[in-house]
């Protein structure tokens, strides 16, 4: 796949950076979901995405934008990636977004999580 063929190319990017951009989540789970999509599948690309989704996240939760949030990625099918292009995940957390937050990651698979 080339990230031309990416479905984030129906819209415009948030940030255009020399190595990556950052898009809205089409399908956001909170307000202000991002993707950070590096522009080439290399390592170098893929490092600067993680630390830039880390830094806007640390930027609106010292703002008090948010309560927390979590920067991830899935890769490959059964871990749920769905556009088989690398990118990283940063969602803003507020208090009472959901039910029971405990377990953070680990609910990628809930009957798994212990607290």
């Amino acid at each position: 796949m080339k990230l031309e063929d990416t479905p984030w190319f129906e819209s415009r990017p948030l940030v255009e950076h020399p190595l990556y951009y950052v898009f809205e989540d089409k399908y956001a789970v909170t307000k202000g979901h991002l993707l950070f999509v590096p522009k080439e599948d290399i390592d170098r690309n893929i490092k600067e995405c993680y630390i830039a989704a880390y830094e806007w996240g640390m930027d609106l939760f010292q703002k008090e934008i948010c309560d927390g949030f979590n920067v991830g990625q899935n890769v490959g099918i059964v871990a749920g990636q769905t556009v088989m292009w690398p990118h990283i995940h940063m969602i803003p957390r507020t208090e009472g977004d959901c039910v029971d937050p405990r377990g953070g990651v680990r609910g990628v698979i809930p009957e798994k999580q212990q607290y």
